[in-house]
This record gives C-alpha cells, sequence and structure tokens, in this order.
C-alpha cells in the first residue's frame, strides 16, 4: 500500500514574519481602530446633539420675549428662525400648561399636552430619543421663561435620528477604509523591508552555502547585510575555515604517524650498528667521532618520530584521579634534564598552587607539560612561574593552568602560527614544531583548551583549562 505524504509548504522567515509580526500587529491595529472609532462615534453624537442644544439657546430668549408679550408673528419667525440651519426637523411652542401654541415641521414629532407641561414645570433642560411613526427622532426641551424668571412654557426642537445613524455610519465606513488601507500599508511596507533588508542578504547567504555544498569547500560566504546577517556569515566562514585546518591537520598526524611508524624500526638498527661499531673501534679515532655523531642525530630523530607519534596517536584516554602538583614537578624534573647544565644553573623555576587533584590521562597529561615546561625554559632569561587554581571558563567550572615565562615573547606575525604541527620559531636543528601541537592536541583530547594569553617583551603566558569530568 503506498502512502502519500501530505506536502508541507516550509516555513519560511517570511512567513514566520506575518505570523508573528504583521498578524499580531493588525489585531492591534484593528481593536485599537475599532476602540478609537467607538469614541469617535460618541463624540460626533454627542456633537450633534449639541447642534441643537445651540439653536434652541439661541432662540429661547426671542421666544420668551414674544410668548411674554404675546406675539405670536415674532414666535413664529423665532421658529422659523431655526431652520435656517439645515438640521432641524420641527420646532414647537408649548405654554406653561403643555398647549401647543405655535409649530413648524411635522406635527408628528410633537409630545402630549401631559407631558410637556410637565417637562415645562420640571425647568429642566433635556435631550431624549423617540419613535415618531416609522422614524426615530431626537428631541431637545428648553423651559421658557419671562424677565422675572417664572417659567411661562417649552422649546421642543427636533432632529431625525437617521441624520445621527447616517453620518455616524459614513464616519464608520470611513473609518474602517482608512484602517484597512493602513494595515495595507503595514502589510507592504514590512514585506518590502524584510525583501530588500534581510531576504536579500538570506538568500544570497543561502546561495552560498549551496555552492559550499555542491563545488568547493574552499568557497566562502558574502558578508554583506545588516549587522546580523554579516556576523553570521563571517561566524560561518570562520566555522568552515576552523573545519579545513581540522581537516588538513587530522591529514598531517596520520600522515605523520605512518612515516613515523616506517622510520622507527630502520632508525632502531641504525641507531643499535653503531653502538655495536663503537665498541670496536678506538675512542679517540676519527672513526669513532663520527660513530658518536651518527648515534646523536639518530636520537634526535627517534625524538622527532616519538613527537610524530604523539601528535598522530589518536587512542582513547586512561583517566586516573592525580595531584596536580606532582604531575607539574615531576614534567618540570623532565623539561629540566633536557637543559644543559649551564643553562639549568640560572633558572629559577616557581611552581605555587593550592592542592588539586585532576581526572587526567597521566601518559598525555604529562607530555603536554612537559613540552610546555621546555619550551617556557628554553625561551625564559631567568625564571618560570607555574601556577593553578580553580576557576570558572565560558560558564565551565575546572581548573586553570598558567605556565609564564621572562623571555622575549613571541612576534605577533608568528602567534597565528604558533601552534601549527612542523612550526617553530627555534632555529634550524633546534626544534621540531611539534611541541606545542602535541600539548594542544593532548589538552584537546581531554575537552580542555591551550590559548597564548600575552607575549609581550617581558615574556609569554600560556593558559591551560580543563573542565570538571562530567559523570557519564
Amino acid at each position: 500500500m503506498n502512502i502519500t505524504k501530505p506536502l508541507q509548504r516550509p516555513f519560511t522567515l517570511r512567513l514566520a514574519l506575518l505570523a508573528g509580526v504583521l498578524v499580531p500587529v493588525v489585531l492591534v491595529v484593528a481593536l485599537a481602530g475599532s476602540w478609537s472609532l467607538r469614541l469617535l462615534e460618541q463624540q460626533v453624537n454627542q456633537r450633534m446633539q449639541e447642534d441643537i442644544e445651540l439653536i434652541a439657546h439661541a432662540i429661547r430668549l426671542p421666544l420668551s420675549h414674544a410668548m411674554e408679550r404675546d406675539r405670536s408673528g415674532s414666535i413664529n419667525q423665532a421658529l422659523n428662525s431655526a431652520f435656517n440651519i439645515d438640521v432641524v426637523y420641527g420646532a414647537y411652542v408649548y405654554d406653561a400648561n403643555g398647549e401647543e401654541i405655535a409649530r413648524s415641521g411635522r406635527r408628528a414629532a410633537r409630545v402630549e399636552n401631559e407631558l410637556a407641561a410637565t417637562l415645562a414645570a420640571s425647568g429642566d433642560q433635556l435631550g431624549e430619543f423617540s419613535q415618531a411613526g416609522d422614524e426615530e427622532i431626537f428631541s431637545y426641551f428648553v423651559p421658557l421663561t419671562d424677565t422675572g424668571g417664572r417659567i411661562t412654557g417649552l422649546l421642543q426642537l427636533t432632529r431625525r435620528g437617521s441624520d445621527f445613524s447616517d453620518y455616524i455610519a459614513m464616519v464608520r465606513q470611513t473609518a474602517w477604509l482608512a484602517l484597512g488601507a493602513l494595515c495595507l500599508l503595514l502589510i507592504v511596507l514590512v514585506i518590502a523591508g524584510h525583501h530588500f533588508a534581510l531576504g536579500r542578504p538570506v538568500r544570497r547567504m543561502l546561495d552560498g552555502m549551496a555552492r559550499i555544498r555542491d563545488s568547493s569547500n574552499h568557497a566562502r560566504l558574502s558578508a554583506d547585510g545588516p549587522q546580523e546577517i554579516r556576523e553570521l556569515s563571517q561566524g560561518i566562514n570562520n566555522m568552515l575555515d576552523r573545519i579545513d585546518r581540522s581537516e588538513k591537520l587530522a591529514t598531517i598526524g596520520r600522515l605523520a604517524a605512518g612515516v613515523a611508524h616506517e622510520l622507527g624500526s630502520p632508525l632502531a638498527t641504525l641507531d643499535g650498528k653503531a653502538q655495536q661499531a663503537l665498541r670496536d673501534t678506538p675512542a679517540d679515532s676519527r672513526t669513532s667521532r663520527l660513530l658518536r655523531q651518527i648515534r646523536e642525530q639518530s636520537q634526535r630523530m627517534t625524538v622527532i618520530i616519538r613527537q610524530l607519534l604523539d601528535y598522530g596517536r589518536d587512542n582513547p584516554l586512561h583517566r586516573a584521579k592525580l595531584d596536580l602538583e606532582s604531575l607539574l614537578e615531576q614534567a618540570s624534573e623532565r623539561a629540566l634534564a633536557e637543559l644543559n647544565p649551564e643553562s639549568r644553573k640560572d633558572v629559577t623555576l616557581d611552581i605555587n598552587g593550592p592542592s588539586l587533584r585532576i581526572d587526567v590521562d597521566p601518559l598525555r597529561f604529562d607530555q603536554a607539560l612537559t613540552n610546555l615546561i621546555a619550551n617556557a625554559l628554553h625561551a625564559c632569561r631567568k625564571r618560570v612561574a607555574i601556577s593553578w587554581a580553580s576557576t570558572t571558563h565560558q560558564g565551565d567550572s575546572g581548573t586553570q593552568i598558567i605556565i609564564e615565562d621572562d623571555g622575549q615573547g613571541v612576534d605577533p606575525t608568528e602567534q597565528a602560527h604558533l601552534f601549527d604541527p612542523f612550526y617553530t620559531t627555534k632555529p634550524v636543528g633546534q626544534g621540531t614544531g611539534l611541541g606545542l601541537a602535541v600539548a594542544r592536541a593532548a589538552i584537546a583530547d581531554h575537552g580542555g583548551t591551550l590559548e597564548l594569553a600575552s607575549s609581550s617583551a617581558e615574556g609569554t603566558c600560556f593558559v591551560i583549562f580543563l573542565p570538571e569530568e562530567r559523570p557519564a
């Protein structure tokens, strides 16, 4: 039975931007717009009511004077003046008993006599919506008084309810169209901004990674675009450089181990034959001197081969809990033994630190310490200092070991290649260029780091950090 998997659209950065940014923004804009629109509608409704109130207050005084003097013509004239502004639907004047004495507009909007008398007697101004047949009406009532302040009647001005609803509907439609246009503009701006500011740099990065995968490991990403994209591209390029470097070093290690293995047996035979010939040769003869030189060079080659084997070794570690001070003292003794007696007299070796036990492979870690201390002894003027302490490095707890000398330091142009195999700053014939490479490889096998912390005219300082061994 064949099962067809449904096609899945990839969740791209653009979709993430739309879902994570645009949709919430549009929702917030819509909610804010809806709330603002409701406030606007209330203000519009109140403003339209205030228009009627202003007209009522404007004709109230002429109507009061006309009623006090019983001038019906003046009353009608004042009522008709309210219609000069095209918002009034009807105008009515009642006496103190609620009897209609004048009107202008539709009669259906007038109130009953009892209600008119009650409103007039209350002396309060009142606005309300009511139904006049099939039409909704807004009425505003204003008491009329004579010059003595006595209530003489009531003024009623009306306005169609549809004026309110139609105008509010128009405002609502305009507002929603404006909100829709604003949201559309936001979408266009965000998508355009994503394309130019983020989309194109990311696309170039993806194309560059495709070239690296399909064509050449030496291709690199172009570091352009926003700062974060540039930093990401540079980080990927640095990672690729480290991978290339690690592959090269691994190849050199395998080659070195193979060469050392092939040369070990012939070299041991050569040294043995030279030693055997020395027994049969007078000690002061020229042949004896040549044989001793052969043995010295063969022993030097043996050291080089041992270092090659150490560098190319890929065996599992056999860890044990050991006292760090004892390890450093033993490594220092072996490093001092390599110095000539005259140099050994002038060197002060300070070893100082708290009592600590570390979980290491004794042989591999001793190789690293011996090489580092030997380098410091060869480079120093008078003094080599070794110290250690428990510390934290990049969030990991562990042990830090510092080995520093008072020599001339390392030239800045040479620091980048200091840990490369076969790279040495010593004169020809005095160094193999494998000491620091073997030390870093051994420490890296323990999960630690070896770094050149500083190098100046006052000397060189190497720092080892060994993280605590985590339980499996």
